[in-house]
């Protein structure tokens, strides 16, 4: 049975509300802070770190009340965003309904993390060589791919004249 197109967005939100959070749960029962777990040598690492900076550890520094503050209401904002442009756009395509539920998803579970200690947990951590990139989360990574879609939408969209289904397409 399909989900009403409606309800895709809260369904894919829900998800990744619920796979950030039981994953940082779980890193923060099973690490000490800093402390790393390798996984892939010389690639991958499980890393326990708490950011609070914005995405990828920009702004972060010592601990304020009004970063916070600042951070949470970002984080309002965008959901309020969200589903302010979910509800005005007609014929939503599938890759559209994903990209909402990627980002809204990957928002409030950064902003819970905010709310609840501060900072955000992450412990993702890929590096080759000398290069390291910063360590995220699940809900930085829902992010990344509901920006993604919202990109892919955009240039289908362009490209096919008026939106249509692009359900055909997947």
């Amino acid at each position: 049975m399909r989900a009403n197109k409606q309800m895709t967005p809260l369904l894919f939100a829900l998800a990744v509300v619920l796979a950030d959070q039981l994953t940082k749960w779980w890193v923060m029962e099973s690490f000490m802070p800093h402390e790393s777990k390798v996984i892939i040598a010389g690639f991958f690492d499980l890393t326990f770190i708490t950011n609070t900076g914005a995405a990828f550890g920009l702004f972060a520094g010592e601990q304020t009340m009004g970063r916070q503050i600042f951070f949470v209401a970002v984080g309002v904002v965008a959901l309020i965003a969200l589903a302010l442009i979910f509800r005005q756009q007609k014929n939503q395509s599938c890759f559209f309904s994903w990209a909402i539920g990627l980002v809204a998803g990957g928002a409030l579970g950064n902003m819970i993390d905010r709310l609840r200690f501060g900072s955000v947990v992450d412990f993702l951590d890929f590096y080759v060589s000398n290069y390291h990139w910063p360590a995220f989360n699940v809900a930085d990574s829902a992010i990344t791919v509901g920006v993604g879609f919202f990109l892919l939408d955009a240039f289908l969209t362009r490209n096919h004249g008026k939106t249509r289904n692009k359900e055909e397409i997947v």
